[in-house]
């Protein structure tokens, strides 16, 4: 087992943005302005307000001066802080709600805004990053405790250079899922005598990978296993390669082995930071916390991370988070229970949550079938601390497998295994359908172990090009 890692591929946490999506419907007024009715859109579970048609406007304009905005226009506000914008929102009941801002900033600048609902703030100075021009629109989500019947949300330019442009602010969403990102099989370059990526790519089609793994050096500062630079080296190379031709990278925080960076760092705040500094280094649209071990069974150190994903949320617009950890036969144990129910609790609007279907006492036959189950499992518990619809909660988990013989004796993943779990996703369109590990996707061969190769007969990628076939 090396040094830095598990045998087997670690839990991580796709840090998803999980909130809880509830219909609202718009009120009445305070204001001369026209009354203006929240209408569904496309996504059954999605209600829309029009930046145009919100509550209160103050010291802005609605304009029609750009392309691919909503509704009659979009809301223009000054170059100067103050200028806000305000939706009355009713709530069917109490709870966790997903919120999505949809806005441009042609600019090269962030326009960060204050953001309060029923007069709490919920961040001051959120990012609202450029986006390449005026006539490009981009959603930044974010989650919110709303009360039953009544809400008021509002919006306030918090620097001399005003709002982003607004198009509209719409509850019970999340944002979609970047293509190709649902497979992303795990690979480890320090370990398992590493595929060449640009290879895997052009055996099998996928595009991204999932690399493990970033932990701590010591400190509360990112290193790859621990030990390697996080830039400048041969995983650096390996990266740039991957986008050379077209593909990217979720990387992963974590793991079962080594020092963990949940651990080290001794804050939320710090903890982000270290997280951030991965993500400015690499430019990452999707990071997983793959939660493990020590990490995990610790209350505070679970709290820490989900406050921590929370603060990279509000400072990475449309970032996805992913958190990975272990499951039962029949879905998360009290302590899965307990990391999905502190995170609704806290307002984190988690991308994915993500269960590895392994290691708890299958068979030799049955894994696909256990690993439905467990799915099942995960579902019932994620709906019922966000409140998602079933289309919604299955579009926020997934799995991740692992192939062939896995660390416990007379547990087996087979190929058919691999075809019950795209089955199941292709039915119920979840977000993220992976496995442990690339490295271990062939047969074995003389001086081979476990970490380099399947342990069953195969020809190279079998697995792989089951899911491979997963379009989400």
């Amino acid at each position: 087992m090396h040094a830095a890692a598990p045998p087997r591929r670690t839990w991580a946490i796709l840090v998803a943005v999980c909130g809880l999506l509830l219909p609202l419907i718009i009120t009445s007024m305070p204001t001369a302005r026209a009354a203006a009715t929240a209408h569904r859109t496309a996504n059954a579970d999605a209600t829309r307000y029009e930046a145009e048609s919100a509550a209160s406007i103050s010291g802005s304009t609605v304009d029609t001066n750009h392309t691919g905005y909503s509704g009659t226009g979009f809301v223009n506000t000054p170059n100067a802080s103050g200028a806000w914008i305000e939706w009355t929102v009713n709530a069917d009941a109490a709870g966790t709600a997903a919120l999505g801002i949809r806005y441009s900033n042609g600019t090269t600048a962030d326009r960060p805004l204050t953001i309060t609902v029923n007069g709490s703030t919920l961040g001051t100075g959120t990012a609202f990053a450029a986006t390449p021009d005026w006539d490009t629109w981009a959603t930044n989500n974010i989650t919110a405790t709303l009360k039953a019947g009544s809400n008021t949300v509002r919006v306030t330019a918090t620097t001399a250079g005003g709002a982003p442009n607004l198009d509209y602010l719409e509850t019970g969403t999340s944002a979609p899922m970047i293509p190709g990102m649902a497979v992303a099989p795990y690979e480890y370059f320090g370990w398992g005598n590493p595929p060449s990526p640009t290879a895997v790519m052009a055996a099998t089609g996928v595009k991204w990978f999932t690399l493990a793994f970033i932990l701590s050096d010591g400190g509360c500062n990112p290193a790859w296993d621990g030990s390697r630079p996080l830039t400048g080296g041969d995983d650096q190379a390996k990266i740039n390669a991957i986008r050379s031709a077209g593909g990217d990278v979720i990387i992963s925080f974590g793991g079962w082995s080594g020092a963990k960076l949940g651990e080290k760092c001794g804050s939320a705040s710090a903890l982000a930071g270290a997280y951030q500094k991965v993500i400015n280094a690499y430019g990452l649209k999707v990071i997983d916390i793959d939660i493990e071990n020590t990490e995990w069974a610790n209350a505070t150190v679970r709290q820490r991370v989900v406050d921590a994903l929370k603060i990279v949320k509000q400072n990475n617009a449309g970032i996805k988070t992913i958190i990975t950890f272990g499951t039962t036969t029949s879905g998360p144990d009290s302590t899965g229970a307990d990391m999905i129910n502190r995170a609704a609790r806290s307002g984190l609007a988690n991308d994915i949550w993500c269960i590895m279907p392994f290691d708890f006492g299958g068979g030799s036959t049955n894994m696909g079938t256990l690993t439905t189950q467990a799915m099942e499992g995960l579902k019932a518990k994620v709906k019922a601390a966000y409140g998602y619809s079933d289309a919604a909660t299955y579009a926020h988990i997934g799995l991740s497998s692992m192939n062939g013989k896995t660390d416990v004796a007379g547990e087996l993943v087979r190929i058919q295994d691999f075809q019950t779990m795209l089955a199941y996703a292709q039915q119920h369109h979840i977000a993220r359908l992976t496995y442990w590990s690339v490295n271990r996707d062939r047969a074995c061969g003389s001086g081979s172990d476990g970490d380099s190769c399947s342990g069953v007969p195969q020809q190279p990628y079998d697995f792989l090009k089951v899911f491979a076939r997963y379009a989400g």
